[in-house]
């Protein structure tokens, strides 16, 4: 029998340090990823924002920042939800005209997310948006 040289704690400390680095964010908007476990759904919230010249989130109706952390007060502009993280991809990517994502990295980051939120769901746990 072949032994796997792939070692779980090698990979997540791979993503980890991948989470680290810098990335230009998306200015068509962001996503709020939450679970609705007793319709089963995968929900995703997109908000608008403007980007700064410091590459900062702002908030089109303030002009101020964007926490990263903490409860912040906006209304999304559509809230998408599906069964699975591959229909809640369709949904934003397929079926919504104009798309609200502008990224390569920002579609790859939300069907990765969409898959660990799907995995929660299915398993029971808990799911903290990366």
């Amino acid at each position: 029998m072949l032994q796997s040289s792939i070692n779980a704690q090698d990979l997540a400390a791979l993503d980890n340090q991948l989470s680290k680095r810098f990335i230009d964010l998306d200015p068509d908007g962001y996503f709020i990823i939450f679970l609705d476990r007793e319709a089963g759904l995968i929900c995703a919230s997109h908000y608008t924002n403007t980007i700064s010249e410091k590459g900062l989130a702002l908030d089109p109706a303030t002009g101020k920042p964007i926490p990263v952390r903490g409860k912040v007060e906006r209304t999304p502009t559509a809230i998408f939800t599906g069964r699975t993280a591959k229909e809640l991809g369709m949904k934003i990517t397929e079926q919504t005209q104009p798309c609200p994502l502008s990224r390569f990295d920002h579609a790859l980051y939300l069907g990765r997310e969409f898959v660990r939120a799907e995995l929660a769901l299915i398993q029971g746990t808990d799911y903290i948006q990366d």
